[in-house]
């Protein structure tokens, strides 16, 4: 260990500790945006990995769609066994790969869901801020891939803007927002494909259980796939 700065407090020179053995972490291009911007907004986004992290926790191999700089992805590897993360666009999987870190190692690479599965199997898969980018006509096609690559007994997390909150957000944050939905239609559209949907509201970073149309941003868990043998 090398010598670092003598802290008033002894216990803090765990953060030279660190440093020496991680570095100093850079922002993801996804947050660097956010937190310069918003920085509340990128706790808003954190949050939402985290309840991922809690209702996947124990998973041992976990699919995440439309990972982009998968900066929040590491609290969900926190969790879990392992994380495979995807995103359809090149840019943000090279930022990924120039950030990495050995000591959270994580494979991601760039799949488009739309052209097909990704190869394997996982027992949870999710996927946040992504279906509202996916236009009406192709979520069928969307989910039918993301299932493909689903254990029988695998569980599904898909989170979104609600289609209410649209007429606050900022023209930012509504770029690209072809496919919000509101809490019964999310509900509904999870049911083609599972027996046991679970939709929860959020505020800010306060997951809940309240009124649908009141909250900014929704989250369906789903599990027991109605086509599994």
């Amino acid at each position: 260990m090398e010598n670092h700065p003598q802290t008033k407090e002894p216990q803090y020179g765990l953060v030279f500790d660190v440093k020496e053995k991680h570095g100093v972490a850079r922002l993801g291009l996804m947050v660097n945006e956010s937190w310069n911007q918003d920085p509340k907004r990128t706790v808003f986004t954190l949050a939402r990995y985290k309840f991922v992290a809690k209702m996947l926790g124990g998973r041992q191999h976990v699919l995440e769609i439309g990972c982009a700089d998968a900066f929040g992805t590491r609290i969900v590897q926190q969790a879990v066994g392992q994380v495979t993360a995807v995103d359809f666009d090149p840019v943000f999987i090279n930022d990924v790969s120039e950030r990495a870190n050995p000591h959270w190692p994580l494979n991601a690479f760039v799949h488009d869901m739309l052209a097909g599965p990704v190869p394997g199997t996982f027992d949870a898969i999710y996927a946040l801020d992504v279906l509202e980018h996916i236009a009406p006509d192709q979520e069928h096609l969307f989910l039918e891939n993301a299932m493909a690559s689903l254990a029988a007994h695998g569980v599904v997390i898909i989170g979104l803007p609600s289609l209410e909150s649209q007429a606050y957000a900022s023209p930012q944050s509504k770029a690209g927002h072809v496919n919000c939905k509101s809490g019964e239609t999310l509900k509904a559209l999870m049911e083609e494909f599972f027996h046991s949907v679970f939709v929860f509201s959020m505020n800010d970073e306060m997951v809940h259980t309240g009124y649908y149309p009141m909250a900014q941003y929704l989250l369906a868990l789903a599990c027991h796939r109605k086509d599994a043998k």
